[in-house]
């Protein structure tokens, strides 16, 4: 997702944070948990701004947008939706 350095990145839905930590491919990378089986990914960012354990409410600031990561060509924003452990398509899911 193109995204101006330094933005928010925000979580798209409530749930619970379950991983913060550093990818050397992907660089700073948050996980959030949320109802029905969903989980959401967030890549390549400067700052992490939530914990394990942490409760999100949607729209809420998680991260701060970055470039980390041997992977990234830029400031931009690495989102993944997945689905009962498998990736699915977030177009599908989520109006950007």
């Amino acid at each position: 997702v193109v995204a101006a350095p330094n933005a928010s990145v925000v979580a798209t839905q409530e749930g619970t944070i379950i991983f913060t930590g550093f990818d050397s491919n992907v660089g700073n990378v948050i996980q959030v948990q949320h109802q029905n089986g969903f989980v959401s990914i967030y890549k390549h960012n400067a700052l992490l701004l939530k914990k394990v354990g942490d409760k999100v409410r949607t729209g809420e600031a998680i991260a701060i947008v970055g470039d980390t990561g041997e992977l990234s060509t830029g400031a931009h924003l690495h989102f993944e939706l997945w689905y009962k452990g498998r990736p699915v398509n977030p177009e599908l899911y989520i109006s950007f």
